[in-house]
């Protein structure tokens, strides 16, 4: 019997999206974990998304905290390993010092950029075998499927 949003043939392929997500998701941590650096406490998605959002300029906790979609005191754990591991620096902001920053170590930012383009090398290979028209495509669905996540949450 068909279902209410396209049929079988709907289903099927949304239980292949689900399938594949959870694959690509176990790969794309094995390849970034293949390619980190050395450091002394494990670094997960969650570092990886810091370090991209860090490594061009520095920015608040509370920027960062919003920008990944996660508590203060999350994003202030995986800070901490990031400082321990020493590849950000904290310090408080001279206009409120309420508030901290957060940026690359200057002497680890080409390491740190070895390695957060090596952990995309795996998406940069797959899009460019898309046309501009297909990639757009892609990353619409992507959004798409992100707001629908999100919409559930809240």
């Amino acid at each position: 019997m068909p279902d209410e949003t396209g049929g079988f043939e709907h289903s099927a392929a949304c239980l292949r999206l689900m399938l594949l997500l959870r694959r690509v998701s176990r790969g794309m941590r094995r390849w970034q974990d293949g390619a980190a650096p050395p450091a002394p406490v494990p670094l997960s998605p969650r570092h990886v998304a810091a370090l991209e959002q860090v490594r061009d300029a520095p920015i608040t906790v509370g920027e960062l905290a919003f920008r990944l979609g996660l508590t203060l005191p999350t994003v202030s754990g995986v800070l901490a390993d990031l400082d321990r591991a020493g590849f950000i620096e904290r310090h408080p902001d001279p206009a409120d010092r309420r508030r901290t920053i957060v940026q690359v170590v200057p002497a680890q930012a080409a390491l740190i950029g070895e390695w957060l383009d090596g952990a995309a090398k795996p998406v940069s290979r797959v899009l460019d075998k898309l046309t501009p028209s297909e990639r757009d495509a892609f990353l619409k669905a992507m959004d798409l499927l992100e707001a629908e996540l999100h919409s559930q949450d809240t």
